[in-house]
């Protein structure tokens, strides 16, 4: 058997679980390079001893995309920041650096991403390589934000990727699943940093549902949560400013934000769980205890919040068009039912891209996202809802719970055909392979 290089750490049959704790894996090595030279040293290695290898971030994927028996490599060897060329307007940063320290990096540097999504605690790399999106008119995924990355192949090779270089891995490996090799460093484009006007603003399911498309053109940045059994919904409108900044102030954005985002509302999903028949009352109360805000920040501060309750999550993207055809009967199937739901339904937008696999590729897509508090059933509200959007030509995240598979996705995406062409030529062996893979790839 090889060795890696000395500044490799590596643990043995140490058990991996992700942050909601519905998926874990115990592997046989757990290693943590610390260069692209000894990922690829890893890899090789992993190789000689029929293993398979599999890269993680911090562990907010609900899927098993990161799982695996074989070697399980950790990002905390990967983690610096290789440089930040204000001129080109780009920042190259290691695969384990997390989005909050990738944020303080360019708010410090008077820049900013265009876009993000509400949580900062995913690695670069675990980010982009599943889909992570926020939401907006014009600007797109976390991923579409990408101009190259560094990619370490089955057979140790390091390839950088972009436009101009090894251009058709870049359209297909700024979301890759884990699949065609381990991201070692990405680079995105970035902007002189700006200020956000976040407008949130209580109102009802229906003027929501008659408003979409205005709401979601008007705006740079629109996105709602509906309260499953009431009519009442959530509405936050992101949009440039010149301003002067006025964020929210200390102690009403620790009570909105930790007091009764997290704490309180920890409280009623453990009653929840306990007492189902208590949620329809406690979302009456929640919806209710909605008052409107409007600040003015930059944009991590904006696009972001804390989430500390932890739940499961699934999430499908449906063409923009059937967006309002979706929640109608997504709405009217809960009111039929038995369900009972603590969390509010999620929806967001993008714009089409030109990724491969992304949820948005080619075409303009809203998400609608599902979650259920940790340790709930969720099977039959996530069935019921999966049945509703595929019925409406959904793509499923790619790090949220879904029961899709290879058959269904090739229908779904045009590029598919590509994606796996690739997957092919780059991982013959299948040395990141894993059951998940094989199950929304085919083997």
């Amino acid at each position: 058997m090889s060795t890696t290089g000395s500044t490799t750490s590596r643990t043995a049959e140490k058990a991996w679980r992700n942050w909601a704790g519905n998926v874990s894996a115990r592997p046989r090595r757990v290693v943590a390079p610390a260069s692209a030279a000894e990922l690829a040293a890893v890899l090789r290695e992993a190789a000689e001893d029929g293993l398979t290898a599999k890269a993680v971030g911090s562990g907010h994927s609900f899927t098993a995309a990161a799982a695996t028996e074989g070697v399980l490599i950790r990002p905390e060897g990967l983690t610096a920041v290789r440089s930040v060329d204000r001129a080109a307007g780009t920042v190259t940063v290691e695969a384990g650096v997390q989005l909050k320290q990738l944020n303080a990096v360019l708010a410090a540097e008077g820049l900013s991403l265009t876009n993000m999504g509400d949580i900062m605690e995913q690695t670069v790399a675990g980010a982009t390589s599943t889909g992570t999106h926020g939401t907006g008119r014009d600007s797109g995924s976390i991923a579409a934000q990408i101009t190259a990355l560094e990619l370490v192949t089955a057979d140790g090779s390091v390839l950088t990727c972009s436009a101009d270089e090894n251009p058709d891995v870049f359209a297909a490996a700024r979301i890759g699943l884990g699949a065609l090799g381990v991201v070692s460093a990405v680079t995105f484009a970035v902007e002189p940093v700006f200020l956000l006007t976040a407008r949130e603003e209580p109102m009802a399911f229906d003027r929501v549902m008659a408003e979409f498309d205005q709401l979601a053109t008007d705006n740079e940045h629109f996105e709602f949560y509906w309260f499953p059994h009431t009519d009442s919904c959530n509405t936050k409108r992101n949009n440039r400013s010149e301003g002067p900044a006025a964020p929210v102030p200390a102690v009403r954005g620790w009570i909105d934000d930790e007091l009764l985002s997290n704490g309180v509302f920890q409280a009623a999903c453990a009653l929840g769980r306990a007492a189902p028949a208590a949620i329809p009352g406690i979302a009456k109360l929640s919806s209710r205890a909605l008052s409107a805000r409007t600040y003015t920040d930059i944009p991590y501060k904006v696009f972001t919040s804390p989430r500390r309750v932890r739940f499961v999550e699934m999430e499908y993207a449906v063409p923009r068009e059937a967006a309002v055809d979706a929640i109608r009967e997504l709405k009217a199937m809960v009111e039929r039912s038995d369900l009972r739901i603590s969390f509010p339904v999620e929806v967001r937008v993008a714009p089409a891209d030109d990724i491969a696999l992304s949820t948005a590729s080619g075409r303009d897509s809203a998400y609608v996202a599902v979650h259920m508090y940790r340790g709930s059933r969720y099977q039959e509200y996530f069935t019921a809802v999966e049945k509703i959007m595929t019925g409406h030509g959904g793509r499923p995240h790619w790090g949220k719970m879904h029961s899709r598979d290879a058959e269904y996705l090739a229908a779904a995406y045009p590029r598919f055909g590509e994606f796996t062409a690739l997957r092919d030529r780059l991982d013959p062996d299948r040395l990141f392979a894993n059951d998940y893979l094989r199950r929304v790839l085919g083997s």
